[in-house]
């Protein structure tokens, strides 16, 4: 989500890409980059649906992967629902923590990215009735075998024998049909996923083609929704693995300066003095590169050629002067709506929360009458 954050699964058991994966993969770049042209035509009419699992306060992760790239949409006319998807944190969890604080760091975090909820709809899972119960006639139009062939699905299956008395949950392993019902209920036709997450979107253009076939095949009533392939940008964490809230690797947008500066002093690098960008074979550098470029407006490779024979010391500096000074409004902005209180929080949920409610109780009734299922 992305579609949504789904739970991450190990990375043993994630396969290498097949040749028709490989194909399947080039089609859905070349049918996004005439998306990307379609949006600059007429954005209005795309909406999108994506968001987040309230896990944690997002980080330096979230805002590069797919937080500017939301707004970037909503920014050009674009429609975009965001679910804070706090049903889907007890999916892979018995503990779900102190939910409510949680959800308020998420959309302080919105906020602060440049969200804006007279142009944005943010909402939580539980607050839309009607959304979740789309969940019972979409979970027969999808096979158990189906489910079980779907990545996160299968990953969890073959990581579940090493958990301490943890097996799968019915939630997790329906996963991908409540996704498609998140994106279904407001008829989103257009969600930002990496190439990892197309097999989830796949799955929601099954059930909304299934649905059609079924119960409106002269007129069909769902999109099918298309995928806008974000940049695969990994960041990494300073211990050198993914970012990640819950490995405690990350750089949290709320950090302070102090933070930030910690944060990159104890960034893995290598042994070598010259600084190249070879992602490669040199990925720790070049994730610094990377990051650095973004904040300076630059190229990693331009960035390498300025830091030099310098070393890692000079390319930390550099990199964390760069991010310093480009999450200072960003901070500037959060401080300022932390600082008003839960009120602003409530007040953004609450206007969403209806108007997800009013599309949701629209798109259920109307599903219920195509399945002939309103007797009164």
């Amino acid at each position: 989500m992305s579609v949504l954050s789904a739970p991450a699964p190990a990375a043993s058991t994630v396969p290498a890409p097949s040749p028709a994966a490989t194909a399947s993969a080039a089609v859905a770049q070349a049918r996004s980059a005439e998306v990307e042209a379609e949006i600059a035509r007429d954005p209005g009419r795309f909406r999108v649906l994506t968001g987040d699992r309230p896990t944690g306060a997002l980080h330096l992760g979230h805002l590069l992967a797919t937080l500017d790239n939301r707004v970037r949409l909503q920014d050009a006319g674009v429609e975009v629902v965001l679910v804070v998807a706090d049903y889907q944190v007890i999916t892979d969890r018995d503990d779900a923590g102190d939910l409510p604080a949680v959800v308020r760091e998420v959309v302080l975090d919105y906020l602060a990215a440049g969200v804006d909820p007279a142009r944005s709809t943010v909402f939580t899972h539980s607050a839309v009735p009607a959304l979740n119960q789309l969940l019972l006639p979409f979970l027969s139009l999808v096979s158990v075998a189906e489910l079980e062939r779907n990545p996160t699905v299968k990953a969890e299956a073959a990581d579940a024998e090493r958990r301490q008395g943890r097996g799968m949950s019915g939630l997790l392993f329906t996963y991908p049909v409540h996704q498609a019902a998140d994106i279904l209920f407001c008829h989103g036709n257009l969600v930002p996923v990496g190439l990892d997450q197309l097999p989830h979107l796949e799955t929601t253009r099954i059930v909304a083609r299934r649905f059609n076939q079924r119960y409106a095949a002269a007129s069909p009533y769902f999109p099918e929704p298309e995928a806008l392939l974000t940049p695969s940008l990994t960041v990494l964490g300073n211990d050198g693995a993914k970012m990640s809230k819950s490995r405690g690797n990350a750089l949290e947008l709320r950090a302070s300066e102090d933070d930030t500066v910690r944060f990159f002093r104890r960034a893995r690098t290598d042994s070598e003095r010259h600084i190249a960008y070879d992602p490669d074979g040199r990925p720790e550098v070049a994730n610094l590169l990377r990051i650095g470029a973004h904040f300076a407006g630059t190229t990693p490779q331009e960035l390498a050629d300025q830091v030099g024979d310098a070393g890692a010391g000079r390319l930390k500096s550099v990199v964390t002067e760069a991010v310093v000074e480009g999450l200072r409004p960003l901070r500037e902005r959060r401080r300022a709506l932390a600082s008003d209180g839960p009120a602003v929080v409530r007040d953004v949920l609450a206007r969403g929360n209806v108007r997800a409610n009013e599309v949701a109780d629209r798109t259920l009734a109307d599903v219920r009458e195509l399945m002939g299922t309103v007797y009164a």
